[in-house]
C-alpha cells in the first residue's frame, strides 16, 4: 500500500512531462506544415545519378 504513495506522484510527474513536451513541439512549429513535409518526400532530386568516385 505504501508503494502507491510513490507511484502516484511519479505518474503525475510523467504526465506533466508529456504535456510539457507536447506544448514545446507546438511552440517550436513542428506541426506547421504537415502536408508539405509529406509531399516533399515524394519529390525526386535533380541529381538522380550517384556522384562519381574521385580518381587518384
Amino acid at each position: 500500500m505504501n508503494v502507491i504513495f510513490l507511484l502516484a506522484p511519479f505518474s503525475v510527474a510523467l504526465g506533466l512531462l508529456a504535456v510539457g513536451a507536447f506544448v514545446w513541439t507546438l511552440r517550436s512549429g513542428q506541426y506547421d506544415d504537415i502536408q508539405g513535409s509529406a509531399e516533399r518526400v515524394l519529390i525526386d532530386d535533380e541529381d538522380d545519378e550517384a556522384p562519381d568516385a574521385p580518381t587518384p
